[in-house]
């Protein structure tokens, strides 16, 4: 079944304050529709339900990078090719940009935007793990003004989230405080680029005197949304990286993850593949660390 362009009606109010009066006005009536590479890909396929879309597109106040000297703040409409091309945020946040990297195409980077890829909230999602990982916060905005979540707890469900009907999402905020940590980013997909994950795993690792300080653990596609793996973070606080410790955290990790069978996977397959990727990196942390 092929989409019905005449189902739906589009509008483009070009601006950020025309768009939140439209949705304080008619709230859950209207749905935001930014590079569109998600939205289409339903309409194309018949599986659009929303009658009503109000363009996000070419709007300048949610397209930008702003660098302070203690974080980054970047734009929901900041394309992946944005990311990609801003030089301080591949430095300081580079789970970012590698993720950034595995948006489709470069045509679909240069459409895709990062809040959207966040909104739509696919399990899937590429950059979900980088910024869990990072703290990032979110920064919603409506007519009654901006409040910040922390992206841990964005998302509430599978493709649901802390959007209230009127809000949109406005900008991610980055705290620019990882430069000591070991950084890791591994996906795991049917071809090496233009896949969806079938499972990925990011991680944030500060060590000192040989002994875990600090850690985050944030995986995708294994559970109904990306998700912190706070009980595989427990098992390594304070403790040296040795056979026990990697034994115990891929056990915690087993009992925290809730993966699911669909058709690119299983729910088993994700299990042990989301394990081992976990183990890998703990792995050559472990043997780094040795050699420091």
């Amino acid at each position: 079944m092929r989409g019905n362009a005449e189902a739906h009606e589009l509008i483009a109010p070009g601006n950020l304050a025309a768009v939140l009066e439209l949705l304080a006005a008619e709230p859950g009536r209207w749905t935001p529709i930014a590079g569109g590479t998600e939205i289409m890909v339903a309409h194309a396929a018949g599986k659009l339900t929303a009658p009503r879309l109000v363009s996000l597109w070419g709007i300048a106040d949610l397209r930008f990078i702003d660098t302070r000297p203690q974080s980054m703040i970047v734009g929901a409409g900041t394309t992946f090719l944005d990311l990609r091309a801003q030089a301080e945020l591949c430095a300081d946040f580079p789970l970012l940009a590698q993720a950034a990297s595995w948006i489709g195409s470069i045509a679909n980077q240069s459409r895709a935007t990062l809040g959207g890829n966040l909104v739509n909230g696919s399990p899937a999602a590429d950059s979900s793990p980088a910024l869990l990982v990072y703290d990032a916060e979110m920064e919603l905005i409506s007519v009654r003004g901006t409040r910040r979540v922390a992206y841990s707890e964005f998302h509430t469900g599978y493709k649901k989230n802390a959007l209230a009907e009127d809000e949109l999402l406005f900008a991610i905020h980055l705290p620019r405080r990882f430069g000591r940590h070991r950084q890791h980013l591994r996906k795991v997909g049917t071809r090496r680029a233009m896949a969806i994950a079938k499972v990925a795993l990011a991680a944030t690792v500060l060590v000192e005197d040989e002994a875990v300080n600090e850690i985050r653990v944030a995986a995708a596609s294994l559970a109904p949304f990306p998700t912190r793996l706070y009980a595989t973070e427990g098992t390594l606080m304070g403790e040296r990286i040795t056979m026990e410790t990697v034994r115990a955290a891929r056990t915690a990790m087993l009992g925290e993850i809730r993966p699911i069978d669909d058709i690119r996977s299983t729910a088993a397959y994700r299990s042990r593949v989301g394990a081992n990727l976990l183990e890998e990196f703990l792995t050559e942390l472990g043997g780094r660390v040795g050699q420091a």
